[in-house]
């Protein structure tokens, strides 16, 4: 995948985004699918659809059948034609009394749809791996959920509304005018299948334009996501002007798409009109040369009238049948997406003998681990380390040396190519992926709070812990103090992402988090980066009070921080070049005296 010329994520290939991933017929098969879940309120729909046109398709025939009543100048029927008429009134009447009823019964249905299709997606992302995220940006992903189901939702709640009622009056209509002059029908026999070539034909055209505009919005929002996350650093580095024209370019690109889907849609409405004009032109005449000289298919004047309307209802549907097609294509191309990112494969599961993890020692080992994040560039080669249980292993090394690769296998978020990871002599691949997670407790540098109180966001893997076991963990993480010091302390309410505290404040807590959970083990990966040095020893003095007999990886740049590790593995290029004590590690005069010495150089 090339990289991306603008900064903001890989490219895909040229053509990639044009080209449709699902048939047509697949797609419409899963909407079919959503659809059918909720039948009680779907046959009710079609059973408005159906009888809202029959009344609406029997007012032509009332109508000529009022024109029929007048046999001459001053020689009208008026109890007749005011029957007819009444009776056409009350017809047209009741059926938009259905078709306002229908509406509301499909909007219902494309919001129980939409509503089940969210909580799908958002079901099966909890599935995937951790890779998969890696690899897509936020914003595309949110793009999913928010814009491409609502244009979904769009179509259900009109467009189908629109292409079912079409779809009876065409039919229905075709059926009156057979019955009125099957010869006159004939003049369709020209129209129509123009029509069908002129939209098949642009159909092809538009499903990848429709495609393209899904992707590109989907791109604009992972951008737009990127830069507001990233806002304070753009604003550090006084880089506001080179993100905005970057945004342009993301814009610009967003709305040609935009424009060229309308563009290449936009032919479709008035040529199917131009055709169905030609058609009434064409009933026109020859259905006045058969009320003049028909014979045996000669028309009366009201049967004329009646073809005439019917003829228009017939035309009328076909030609908004094109310009919905546009907004159709749209659907197809936004469900696509959808149904793309369900097909994509879960995180696979536990083999059939795996088994919930019963820790003993919480002694961990790795035997000649090859790891890469692609297979044309291993990361780690040959690897093997071994930490007794209840020990602090520290893992250091310079950036991009594969640290926190190893926790990213340890937590099983990838597997490596060859090796065996075991704990307590058991590979973790015979282990349960939830029980072997619950068996740590985990606290990253990248914080996470979410919107609710203090004492939640701490008893968050924890739920049913005391008020005392809450402050207990949050006084061992050096952050009581501070909670104590606020209006409604444990209760007070954190906003999103925790804005309303510090980095350092949001990582105490995390930390804080971590300390009460039920877990045998502990990985910190560079979880004390955001306080202070003086803090972060009493941090790690205070933690190991509180995990004796656990299991402790840490991943640290601040060598003085970790002194008191009973094993530090060095670790450069993927692989373990040196390890032992602090005071085993500089006697050596290595790799890691060098590192150590340099922070107090």
């Amino acid at each position: 995948m090339n990289a991306n010329p603008l900064g903001n994520g890989p490219v895909r290939p040229k053509g990639m985004i044009d080209k449709p991933k699902m048939k047509t017929t697949l797609i419409l098969k899963r909407l079919w699918k959503y659809l059918y879940h909720f039948k009680s309120t779907l046959i009710l729909a079609l059973f408005l659809t159906f009888t809202g046109n029959f009344l609406a398709l029997t007012g032509p025939k009332l109508s000529g059948m009022a024109v029929d009543a007048i046999y001459g100048v001053g020689n009208v029927n008026f109890p007749r034609v005011f029957f007819y008429c009444g009776l056409m009134m009350l017809c047209y009447g009741i059926s938009a009394l259905f078709e306002w009823l229908l509406s509301l019964t499909l909007t219902r249905l494309s919001q129980k749809i939409v509503q089940k299709m969210r909580s799908d997606l958002f079901r099966h992302l909890m599935t995937l791996p951790v890779s998969f995220f890696d690899r897509n940006q936020t914003g595309d992903i949110i793009s999913h959920i928010s814009y491409d189901i609502d244009t979904i939702n769009t179509s259900l709640s009109q467009d189908l509304v629109q292409t079912c009622s079409s779809s009876i009056v065409i039919l229905g209509s075709l059926i009156m005018m057979l019955r009125i002059n099957a010869l006159l029908v004939l003049v369709f026999v020209i129209t129509v299948p123009l029509s069908y070539l002129l939209t098949s034909h642009r159909t092809k055209r538009i499903r990848p334009v429709f495609s393209r505009r899904s992707a590109q919005m989907g791109a604009l929002n992972g951008y737009t996501e990127e830069s507001i996350s990233g806002h304070k650093t753009i604003k550090a580095y006084n880089q506001e002007d080179t993100f905005r024209a970057r945004f342009e370019i993301q814009n610009k690109a967003a709305c040609d798409a935009y424009y060229q889907a309308d563009y290449e849609s936009s032919p479709m409405g008035p040529t199917v009109n131009l055709l169905n004009n030609l058609s009434l032109s064409l009933i026109s005449v020859a259905g006045a040369l058969l009320y003049l000289f028909g014979g045996s298919f000669s028309l009366t004047l009201g049967e004329l009238s009646s073809f005439v309307l019917y003829s228009r209802k017939f035309s009328g549907p076909i030609n908004e049948l094109a310009n919905v097609i546009g907004e159709l294509q749209s659907a197809l191309a936004a469900a696509e997406r959808v149904f793309v990112l369900l097909e994509t494969d879960p995180e696979s599961p536990d083999l059939p003998q795996a088994r919930d993890l019963e820790i003993k020692e919480g002694a961990v080992s790795m035997e000649h681990i090859h790891f890469g994040y692609t297979p044309d560039k291993q990361i780690i080669h040959d690897l093997s380390l071994e930490a007794k249980g209840g020990s602090l292993t520290a893992i250091v090394g310079p950036t991009g040396a594969g640290k926190t690769t190893l926790i990213n296998l340890l937590m099983r978020f990838y597997d490596p190519q060859s090796g065996i990871i075991a704990i307590d002599h058991t590979p973790i691949l015979d282990i349960t992926r939830k029980s072997l997670r619950l068996a740590y407790a985990m606290v990253l540098q990248e914080t996470w709070l979410f919107t609710g109180t203090i004492k939640e966001n701490i008893a968050y893997g924890c739920p049913d812990a005391t008020q005392e076991e809450i402050e207990t963990a949050a006084k061992a993480a050096h952050i009581h103090s501070f909670i104590t010091s606020l209006p409604q302390g444990y209760d007070t309410l954190l906003t999103e992402s925790g804005i309303n505290i510090s980095q350092g404040q949001k990582q105490l807590m995390t930390i804080a988090r971590a300390m009460l959970l039920k877990s045998q083990m502990l990985i910190l990966d560079e979880a004390t980066s955001n306080v202070d040095t003086r803090t972060e020893i009493q941090i790690q003095s205070a933690m190991r009070k509180l995990m004796v007999g656990k299991t402790c990886f840490v991943i640290a740049h601040r060598l003085s921080t970790i002194q008191n590790a009973d094993n530090i593995l060095v670790v450069k290029d993927g692989d373990i070049i040196e390890q032992g004590t602090h005071a085993q590690l500089l006697a050596k005069n290595g790799f890691y005296a060098q590192l150590f010495y340099s922070q107090f150089a």
